[in-house]
């Protein structure tokens, strides 16, 4: 490949739901060619259907499943494009009675996920010369809050190889974006995060006037990987209007 060859071949992490499905539609939308990464295998194949993109059934923590992912990209016309969406929160607890438990999922799918997958396709997107890592972290990752610790943690390390990252493959000119969203309406996340309470996670976003939805951050993800590849977005934040910090949210009710 000479560099800025124009190829647009995806893979996209965390993709059976919220950010990393609508970035596959994005993406999709755009004419791009895209393999859709998730565990659930009969949301991501609803997804195939719906958009044409690639399913691969994976979990980006398992090295038997980001090896057979490797294997699976480089046979379907490889990438120059890796976007790692797979994350979450677990917990809303203070340090002092946080879960260990719930810290080591997050370090795992936040922080092992873009490691183990990013080495597995450096590779290749060193090869290209005109490759680009984009990693979906959060303004939990660059503002700690009370209530958030192993969250906070999880996404500081995920931001700080980021950073590492583009500083290492500078020389291999890849661009390395960081995309930080803030408040966030999906339909799982902070459902997951507060264990399953449908109520509690209506509660966050109680009151907000419009709030970001996943296609808006998808939308940003998009713009970001879609510029000529010299022009590198190091760091964007996206947050609704009604959120002016991570501590300061209006709600109108």
């Amino acid at each position: 490949m000479t560099d800025n060859a124009p190829f647009h071949h995806a893979v996209v992490t965390g993709a059976s739901s919220g950010i990393g499905a609508a970035t596959v539609r994005k993406l999709r939308a755009g004419g791009w060619h895209v393999v859709a990464v998730a565990r659930r295998a009969d949301r991501l194949e609803a997804l195939a259907a719906e958009t044409g993109a690639l399913a691969f059934a994976a979990d980006v923590t398992r090295d038997d499943d980001v090896e057979s992912l490797a294997a699976f990209v480089a046979d379907h016309g490889g990438l120059d494009t890796l976007i790692n969406v797979a994350g979450g929160a677990r917990g809303v607890d203070r340090l002092a009675t946080a879960h260990a438990d719930d810290w080591e999922w997050m370090f795992q799918v936040n922080v092992m996920g873009t490691l183990k997958v990013t080495q597995a396709f450096l590779p290749a997107l060193r090869e290209h010369r005109s490759g680009t890592v984009l990693n979906l972290t959060s303004t939990a990752g660059l503002v700690a809050y009370e209530g958030g610790s192993g969250y906070n943690a999880a996404k500081f390390a995920q931001h700080a190889v980021t950073n590492a990252l583009r500083l290492e493959e500078v020389e291999n000119n890849l661009r390395v974006i960081e995309v930080a969203p803030g408040l966030v309406a999906t339909e799982e996340f902070a459902l997951n995060r507060l264990g399953g309470d449908k109520e509690a996670a209506e509660k966050v976003y109680q009151g907000v006037e419009k709030p970001l939805t996943a296609g808006d951050v998808a939308e940003v993800v998009g713009y970001a990987v879609g510029l000529p590849h010299h022009i590198n977005l190091d760091q964007i934040v996206i947050r609704p209007v009604a959120q002016a910090a991570n501590h300061k949210l209006i709600r109108t009710s």
